[in-house]
Protein backbone atom coordinates (compact mmCIF):
# COMPACT_ATOMS: atom_id res chain seq x y z
CA UNK A 1 0.00 0.00 0.00
CA UNK A 2 1.44 3.38 -1.05
CA UNK A 3 0.82 5.81 1.78
CA UNK A 4 0.93 9.55 1.41
CA UNK A 5 0.85 12.46 3.82
CA UNK A 6 -1.43 15.10 2.36
CA UNK A 7 -4.05 17.73 3.12
CA UNK A 8 -7.75 16.92 3.54
CA UNK A 9 -10.00 19.96 3.28
CA UNK A 10 -12.50 20.86 5.95
CA UNK A 11 -14.10 24.15 6.93
CA UNK A 12 -16.79 26.27 5.35
CA UNK A 13 -17.04 27.87 1.95
CA UNK A 14 -14.24 30.42 1.53
CA UNK A 15 -12.97 29.53 5.03
CA UNK A 16 -10.65 26.57 4.39
CA UNK A 17 -9.20 24.47 7.13
CA UNK A 18 -7.08 21.40 6.46
CA UNK A 19 -6.16 18.25 8.33
CA UNK A 20 -2.77 16.78 7.51
CA UNK A 21 -3.57 13.10 7.09
CA UNK A 22 -1.84 9.84 6.26
CA UNK A 23 -3.86 7.83 3.75
CA UNK A 24 -3.61 5.40 0.89
CA UNK A 25 -2.61 7.26 -2.28
CA UNK A 26 -5.57 5.72 -4.17
CA UNK A 27 -8.15 7.28 -1.83
CA UNK A 28 -9.86 10.56 -2.70
CA UNK A 29 -8.83 13.70 -0.85
CA UNK A 30 -11.80 13.76 1.53
CA UNK A 31 -12.81 10.10 1.37
CA UNK A 32 -12.68 9.68 5.13
CA UNK A 33 -10.47 6.59 4.79
CA UNK A 34 -7.52 8.05 6.65
CA UNK A 35 -5.02 6.02 8.57
CA UNK A 36 -4.11 8.85 10.91
CA UNK A 37 -4.45 12.61 11.33
CA UNK A 38 -0.94 13.93 11.97
CA UNK A 39 -1.56 17.66 11.99
CA UNK A 40 -3.65 20.67 11.08
CA UNK A 41 -3.19 23.60 8.71
CA UNK A 42 -5.20 26.81 8.94
CA UNK A 43 -4.36 29.14 6.01
CA UNK A 44 -6.57 31.87 7.50
CA UNK A 45 -4.02 32.43 10.29
CA UNK A 46 -1.15 34.90 9.91
CA UNK A 47 1.95 33.45 8.23
CA UNK A 48 4.07 33.84 11.36
CA UNK A 49 1.42 32.42 13.69
CA UNK A 50 2.19 29.21 15.58
CA UNK A 51 -1.41 28.08 15.04
CA UNK A 52 -1.07 28.12 11.24
CA UNK A 53 0.61 24.69 11.02
CA UNK A 54 0.38 22.20 13.88
CA UNK A 55 2.23 18.90 13.43
CA UNK A 56 2.48 15.80 15.61
CA UNK A 57 6.21 15.43 14.98
CA UNK A 58 6.66 11.95 16.47
CA UNK A 59 3.85 10.49 14.37
CA UNK A 60 5.08 12.23 11.20
CA UNK A 61 8.60 10.85 11.77
CA UNK A 62 7.18 7.37 12.23
CA UNK A 63 5.18 7.53 8.99
CA UNK A 64 8.15 8.91 7.06
CA UNK A 65 10.23 6.03 8.39
CA UNK A 66 7.54 3.63 7.12
CA UNK A 67 7.87 5.14 3.63
CA UNK A 68 4.95 7.58 3.45
CA UNK A 69 5.49 10.24 0.78
CA UNK A 70 4.46 13.83 1.62
CA UNK A 71 2.65 15.99 -0.92
CA UNK A 72 4.39 19.14 -2.15
CA UNK A 73 2.64 21.45 0.33
CA UNK A 74 3.13 19.08 3.25
CA UNK A 75 6.80 18.68 2.25
CA UNK A 76 7.22 22.45 2.67
CA UNK A 77 5.68 22.25 6.14
CA UNK A 78 7.99 19.39 7.09
CA UNK A 79 11.04 21.23 5.72
CA UNK A 80 10.15 24.30 7.76
CA UNK A 81 9.81 22.09 10.85
CA UNK A 82 13.23 20.58 10.10
CA UNK A 83 12.06 17.00 9.51
CA UNK A 84 13.20 16.83 5.88
CA UNK A 85 15.77 18.62 3.77
CA UNK A 86 14.28 21.55 1.79
CA UNK A 87 14.00 21.05 -1.95
CA UNK A 88 16.46 22.94 -4.12
CA UNK A 89 15.05 25.89 -6.01
CA UNK A 90 15.41 25.18 -9.74
CA UNK A 91 17.32 27.57 -11.97
CA UNK A 92 14.88 29.83 -13.76
CA UNK A 93 14.80 30.08 -17.53
CA UNK A 94 16.27 33.10 -19.25
CA UNK A 95 13.39 33.76 -21.63
CA UNK A 96 13.11 37.31 -20.34
CA UNK A 97 16.61 38.09 -21.67
CA UNK A 98 17.28 39.39 -25.17
CA UNK A 99 18.58 37.10 -27.89
CA UNK A 100 22.29 36.36 -28.11
CA UNK A 101 22.63 38.41 -31.31
CA UNK A 102 21.01 41.45 -29.68
CA UNK A 103 23.24 41.08 -26.62
CA UNK A 104 26.31 41.05 -28.92
CA UNK A 105 25.11 44.25 -30.65
CA UNK A 106 24.62 45.96 -27.29
CA UNK A 107 28.06 44.83 -26.13
CA UNK A 108 29.73 46.08 -29.35
CA UNK A 109 27.96 49.44 -29.08
CA UNK A 110 29.07 49.79 -25.45
CA UNK A 111 32.67 48.99 -26.44
CA UNK A 112 32.58 51.59 -29.25
CA UNK A 113 31.19 54.23 -26.88
CA UNK A 114 33.86 53.40 -24.29
CA UNK A 115 36.59 53.63 -26.96
CA UNK A 116 35.28 57.01 -28.18
CA UNK A 117 35.09 58.30 -24.60
CA UNK A 118 38.67 57.16 -23.94
CA UNK A 119 39.92 58.85 -27.12
CA UNK A 120 38.05 62.03 -26.22
CA UNK A 121 39.51 62.02 -22.71
CA UNK A 122 43.02 61.46 -24.10
CA UNK A 123 42.55 64.32 -26.60
CA UNK A 124 41.35 66.65 -23.85
CA UNK A 125 44.28 65.67 -21.65
CA UNK A 126 46.70 66.30 -24.53
CA UNK A 127 45.08 69.67 -25.27
CA UNK A 128 45.27 70.62 -21.62
CA UNK A 129 48.93 69.58 -21.43
CA UNK A 130 49.67 71.52 -24.62
CA UNK A 131 47.93 74.58 -23.21
CA UNK A 132 49.97 74.39 -20.00
CA UNK A 133 53.30 73.64 -21.72
CA UNK A 134 53.62 76.90 -23.72
CA UNK A 135 52.77 78.90 -20.61
CA UNK A 136 55.58 77.18 -18.73
CA UNK A 137 58.08 77.77 -21.54
CA UNK A 138 57.06 81.40 -21.77
CA UNK A 139 57.68 81.79 -18.06
CA UNK A 140 61.07 80.14 -18.39
CA UNK A 141 62.07 82.48 -21.25
CA UNK A 142 60.92 85.54 -19.30
CA UNK A 143 63.19 84.73 -16.36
Amino acid sequence: MATVIRLARFGAKKRPYYHIVVTDSRNARNSGNVLEVVGKYDPMQAKDSEKRVILKLDEVKAWLAKGAQPSDRVYKFLAKAGLVKPKAIPVQTKKHLQSEKTQMKIKDKAEKLAKIAAEKAAAEAAAKAAAEAPAETAEAVAE
